[in-house]
């Protein structure tokens, strides 16, 4: 967790997921380190060199070794402990010299050049160009942020399951265009938060499995300086990184970004939907769901307000995603061997992007956890709805007899009267038309009692929700511990 917590931090930043400047200075480092261990496997730096650079890189991350030794899965760093083993390089005056560069790589290596012994110096960056380290570090960042994101939207998926399961039969109002439809289940709307989740997880860790590649093409994506020996470096590289080798160096090819943040968009436009379905479950007036926890929810003016605090702020990061999404499949396009100004703007709109999807995954994670689920809440509102969400149920009755359009119409007459006079579906049905209407279709009151019991009009819910469960488990076996 970071240690230098801003304001909306615990808001807008919740979770593991770093991307700071302290964990995209780490991460350049690890790429330097890496490219100099890769560089004499490959033969082309001295003997040593590679411990050399790590350990001067380990030092300028101020980490004492914690995230730049080894490969990119043994590299997260992301405890406070690893930050304050060392002071580091400043990250403040590398931006400013950055500025005279147009990105923060060259002072970086001038200043890691410095930090190792002279025999060892050349191993430092060697083949590389300044986009090749950033776009590195932009993958590992990725990985390591991926790597949170899915245990919190693994931890989610086992709260949706469980209400799933338990909530199998539990019935509700459905409601659609924010109007009440038909009766469905608490469990059937939790297991479609569950296949949401379960699915977004899918996608965002074949991205991260399959499409987070090192980047290492120097100059121009020949890699002349390395000569015929260039292909074995970056692929070398690629293994102390724990990253993908890419066909050829994708400089100005953006797609691996945009499938990143496309996968990484779906992850927290899921979440709120589960949000948005907490929110209006919650409100006052309906009083199905509420938010678990304690001291949370309150209000500077008013003292009664018990609000859904993690609904709001997963809703809250939700809503700031796909303008970064837009910025980063506007950047794709790009020039030739190296773009002016649409590179440079997927730094620090892929960082936020990717802290808002850690903050959601986290703040959903604790949401399913502690949701509070009233099932007779749930069935007396579904009671005061008079059996109007069984008009199409008791339509379906009279279809036989009376035709599907006639019997459709006839139904919604009585509902329309029913609601003008405040009586029931079932009084305004055994009066006038509509009464004289069922007795002619031969319908008894018993069959009237049926269609009127939402129990009776639950169709497959508990099906779906058994097929949300089994997949879930299926996926689960899969993926392993």
């Amino acid at each position: 967790m970071r240690t230098d917590e801003g304001l909306f931090d615990c808001l807008f930043g919740r979770g593991g997921v770093d991307t700071g400047d302290a964990a995209w200075l780490r991460a350049m480092l690890d790429t330097e380190a890496a490219l100099a261990r890769a560089l004499e496997r490959a033969g082309l730096a001295a003997a040593g060199a590679g411990a050399a650079v790590t350990a001067a890189a380990a030092r300028a991350a101020g980490t004492a070794g914690a995230g730049v030794t080894g490969t990119g899965d043994g590299a997260a760093g992301t405890g406070d402990g690893d930050r304050a083993a060392g002071a580091g390089f400043d990250a403040g005056e590398l931006g400013r010299q950055a500025a005279l560069t147009g990105n923060p790589v060259p002072p970086l290596v001038r200043a890691l050049t410095s930090a190792v012994p002279g025999w060892a110096a050349s191993a430092v960056h060697r083949g590389a160009t300044s986009q090749d380290i950033l776009d590195t570090a932009m993958m590992l960042l990725a990985k390591r942020a991926a790597a949170v994101v899915l245990s919190d939207l693994s931890d989610a998926a086992t709260s949706a399951a469980r209400l799933a399961e338990a909530h199998r039969g539990t019935i509700m109002i459905g409601r659609t265009l924010l109007q009440q439809a038909v009766p469905v289940t608490f469990g059937l709307v939790a297991a479609g938060w569950l296949t949401g989740i379960d699915e977004a997880a899918a996608s965002l860790a074949r991205v991260a499995g399959q499409r987070l590649a090192v980047q290492f093409g120097g100059a121009a994506g020949t890699l002349a300086a390395l000569g015929e020996t260039g292909p074995r470096v970056a692929a070398l590289l690629a293994g102390e990184l724990g990253l993908a080798v890419p066909v050829v160096p994708w400089h100005t090819d953006r797609l691996r970004v945009v499938e990143l943040a496309s996968a990484a968009s779906g992850v927290t436009g899921t979440l709120g939907k589960i949000a948005r379905d907490v929110t209006l479950l919650a409100q006052s007036e309906v009083a199905e769901v509420s938010e678990g926890g304690t001291g949370r929810g309150g209000s500077s003016a008013m003292p009664h307000k018990r609000n859904p605090v993690a609904s709001v702020l997963i809703l809250g990061c939700a809503r700031r995603v796909p303008g970064l999404l837009a910025t980063l499949a506007a950047a794709a396009e790009q020039e030739h061997q190296r773009a002016a100004g649409a590179w440079h703007a997927e730094w620090e709109t892929l960082a936020d992007l990717l802290r808002l999807t850690g903050s959601a995954a986290s703040w959903a994670a604790e949401l399913l956890a502690g949701l509070v689920v009233d099932g007779q809440r749930m069935r007396a509102n579904l009671d005061a709805a008079g059996g109007f969400p069984m008009a199409e149920h008791v339509a379906g009755l009279l279809a036989p007899a009376l035709g599907p359009v006639a019997a459709h119409d006839l139904v919604a007459a009585a509902a329309a009267g029913a609601a003008a006079s405040g009586a029931s579906l079932r009084d305004a049905l055994q009066s006038g038309e509509a009464a004289r209407s069922l007795a002619a279709a031969g319908v008894s009151q018993d069959q009237l009692d049926a269609a009127l019991d939402p129990a009776g009009y639950l169709g497959a819910a508990g099906a779906f929700t058994d097929a949300a469960l089994a997949a879930h488990r299926d996926l689960a076996a899969r993926l392993g511990p």
